[in-house]
């Protein structure tokens, strides 16, 4: 089973994360103040990575 992670303290919120991914895992919700990164359909994953490899500050992990 797919585990995406996001780590809100690395999370800037710009949204890239959200654009990119092919399968509408992501959403940008409100978290202390500020807009964030969160996985609302983690099972819809299509492990491509994207979301990984265009995040700018690394926020995300993808776990096979």
């Amino acid at each position: 089973m797919v585990k995406v992670i996001v780590d809100h303290d690395k999370c800037n919120g710009d949204g890239i994360c959200v654009e990119v991914c092919p399968a509408s895992v992501f959403e940008l919700k409100e978290i202390g103040g500020s807009k964030k990164s969160v996985v609302v359909n983690q099972d819809a994953c299509l492990l491509c990575r994207a979301c990984e490899a265009q995040c700018p500050t690394g926020a995300i992990q993808v776990i096979e």
